[in-house]
């Protein structure tokens, strides 16, 4: 009679687990329909993260090191301007964020859209966006998942090879001129979700071209001529050259940290929360180069960009800015409060917004073209002219106020600094691109990108105790540890054809 009544609750046991099995284990406040608007902005967001540094150091922060704009005296934070061989892993930050994140979220966008003819204009924007987080990817890495990206959830690749960069570039010009070619002004856009226009399809051609402008001249020591075809395409095509037109993406200063701006979000968790000078978090301060350069240069922006902390107040004076070499070991400096660092009310805006693509970046990279015989359109002194009033207006437009240089301040500079026109083509190269230092800051990225590219500006590599350069700048980032250990064929087959996953190792670009 036991082993009956037992057999009987058994059944009655299985029966209610599997009752009403579906209703119960469905999330209600999900939907298994992918709603293209939110994961378009999604996307957004985590694409100009960065790998952004919420729970620890973002790429965007320790390249700043890298470019010579900030240093620490603590070996861990100073990765970026010291090379330490034990911190390696944070060269890992931006490949283990961008494909679970951006590059995940923008292919369940595509997939979604794909065969929708009613919005073209949703699958355009997706398309070039994907083309900016995939080119700020392989420019760090090199060779990358790229045409299997993404498709573990999808088609059950799990362990997807990577492409050469070579055809990654390749492959990124072609959807660039698929989208801008699809675009349609009269269909539906993202609207108020596209956080960067507004669902504005002619900025986001102007967006796309200057992105071809950027991604083309990256070509100009492997492939010259692959290199003349897509800037002159895109130059024709129209580029962003006027302040309105800018590519920027918007922030609060309140409210989830997602919404705001994920650099000034990382640089002030880090270090500069304290607001005094003195007990910054990880030891940052500004790098002597940097300060030095611009003391030099009798910049107006540095008195914009920096403050020293007198008495417990940020002062912006000229006279008592100062970097920090980058040599301190891991010993606080006795002066360390009187270091320049970045200035609260500009620089450090948690509302502010990070600006994606800039007149000034055109306007500098179409003066390099015009020395190279490529665009006709104005002269290469013309155009580092409008390089420069417009990386200093910008300012105006990051921190309104604050800010904000005087036209006349910056005409003197202007004056003071022309183009060499009589110089060789290294020496104006030399110019143009010590100003793109000075006027793409803080986006350290693009700059190392241009500086692997041209060898401006000029740095001095720091030849630190323990650096795993050999006192060289790095090329490339390293592939995070768990390549090596889940997708190692793939991981294999990259080194065979790229080099050794090691710092000094160039990719296919960087001649």
């Amino acid at each position: 009679m036991r082993l009956s009544i037992f057999s009987v609750l058994l059944v009655l046991g299985a029966s209610s687990c599997t009752k009403n099995f579906t209703t119960l284990n469905t999330n209600p406040d999900a939907t298994s329909t992918p709603v293209p608007s939110l994961l378009f902005t999604k996307a957004l967001y985590d694409g100009m993260g960065n790998g952004q540094g919420i729970y620890g150091s973002s790429t965007a922060d320790f390249l700043l090191g890298t470019m010579q704009y900030t240093t620490s005296y603590n070996d861990v934070a100073g990765w970026g301007s010291k090379y330490v061989s034990s911190q390696i892993s944070q060269s890992y930050t931006m490949f283990n964020a961008a494909y679970p994140d951006e590059i995940n979220e923008l292919g369940i966008v595509l997939k979604t859209l794909r065969n929708d003819t009613a919005h073209v204009n949703l699958y355009a924007e997706a398309r070039i966006w994907r083309v900016y987080c995939f080119s700020r990817l392989t420019d760090l890495y090199g060779d990358i998942p790229y045409s299997q990206a993404g498709l573990g959830y999808d088609s059950s690749v799990y362990k997807p090879a990577y492409d050469s960069q070579q055809s990654i570039y390749m492959d990124m010009f072609n959807e660039l001129s698929g989208a801008i070619a699809s675009m349609d002004v009269s269909k539906t856009t993202y609207g108020a979700a596209d956080l960067i226009y507004g669902g504005n399809t002619v900025e986001w051609t102007k967006f796309a071209y200057s992105l071809m402008l950027r991604l083309g001249m990256r070509l100009t020591n492997v492939d010259p001529a692959t290199a003349q075809t897509w800037v002159t395409k895109a130059i024709a095509g129209g580029v962003i050259t006027a302040d309105a037109d800018i590519a920027k993406m918007p922030y609060i200063a309140t409210g989830q940290k997602i919404n705001q701006n994920s650099l000034v979000l990382d640089l002030w968790s880090n270090d500069y929360i304290a607001q005094n000078g003195n007990t910054n978090t990880e030891g940052g301060k500004y790098q002597a180069v940097w300060i030095d350069s611009l003391l030099a240069y009798n910049d107006p922006r540095l008195p914009v960009l920096s403050v020293v902390w007198v008495n417990g107040q940020p002062d912006t004076a000229v006279s008592v800015q100062q970097g920090m070499s980058p040599d301190i070991n891991n010993v606080k400096p006795a002066n360390f409060v009187t270091y320049s660092e970045p200035n609260p009310a500009t620089v450090l805006l948690l509302g502010s917004p990070k600006l994606v693509f800039t007149a000034a970046e055109s306007d500098f990279l179409l003066a390099e073209a015009a020395l190279r015989g490529w665009y006709t359109g104005a002269t290469a002194a013309a155009l580092y002219q409008n390089g420069i009033a417009a990386a200093m207006r910008q300012w105006g437009i990051i921190a309104p106020g604050a800010g904000t240089i005087p036209t006349a301040q910056i005409n003197a500079y202007i004056a003071a600094h022309p183009l060499n026109t009589a110089g060789t083509m290294a020496q104006q190269m030399q110019q143009i691109y010590t100003q793109f230092w000075f006027g793409i800051f803080p986006d350290a990225q693009e700059v190392f990108a241009t500086y692997r590219r041209t060898g401006y500006p000029a740095l001095v590599p720091n030849n630190y105790p323990g650096n795993v350069t050999g006192g060289q700048i790095f090329r490339r980032m390293e592939y995070p540890l768990s390549e090596q250990n889940l997708n190692a064929a793939s991981y294999a087959a990259a080194i065979a054809r790229q080099g050794p996953d090691d710092f000094l190792t160039h990719i296919w670009w960087d001649k």
